[in-house]
């Protein structure tokens, strides 16, 4: 059973860092990207929804992304969301579309997406954290119930950290490589 949850955990880990990498593919630096409006969240028919579920997004132009909205009473509510992101982007109203130039990235933002994406990052190393601390909870509870010995407890504490700390390790090279392309000029 104990290794059962090591796997657990792991999947669970590797669930941050993958959901930090989508984060982090969503700051692009300089190119368009559909994949640029993943993070943005719209609020539509009474609950939050990704915005690839009530749109199309696609790349016109290298430095331009169209929204192309299904429902046209959703239009207010995606430019909102896009325009409230952190991505400071201002969207143009084109009908059921909308066109969201890519500016050009000067000094001030690039260091506003590196900030973006140290915030990302933080929030990855959150999520591990908290998988250590649910691996932990249930590591003292087996032991205290009597399902392992101490010792056992102990190596699997190891292990578990050990896990977290590569975790954490993968997360800051992610980061690094990203800071890095951002504040290429």
């Amino acid at each position: 059973m104990a290794a059962l949850d090591l796997n657990e955990l792991k999947r669970r880990m590797d669930g941050a860092i993958t959901s930090f990498r989508s984060d982090l593919a969503g700051l692009r630096t300089g190119r368009a990207s559909a994949n640029l409006l993943d993070p943005i969240v719209v609020e539509a028919y009474g609950s939050q929804m990704p915005l690839n579920q009530v749109a199309n997004v696609t790349v016109p132009e290298p430095r331009m992304v169209a929204v192309s909205i299904w429902d046209k009473s959703m239009v207010g509510a995606v430019e909102r969301a896009i325009r409230e992101s952190s991505l400071g982007l201002n969207p143009i109203t084109d009908g059921t579309t909308l066109r969201i130039p890519l500016p050009e990235l000067n000094e001030q933002r690039r260091k506003e997406l590196v900030k973006v994406a140290n915030t990302y990052s933080e929030n990855a190393r959150v999520a591990a954290r908290h998988v250590r601390r649910d691996g932990m909870d249930m590591l003292k509870k087996a032991e205290k119930d009597g399902d392992i010995s101490q010792d056992d407890s102990r190596v699997m504490a190891d292990r578990v950290q050990k896990m977290t700390d590569e975790t954490i390790s993968e997360i800051d090279k992610a980061l690094a490589v990203k800071e890095a392309e951002i504040m290429q000029v």
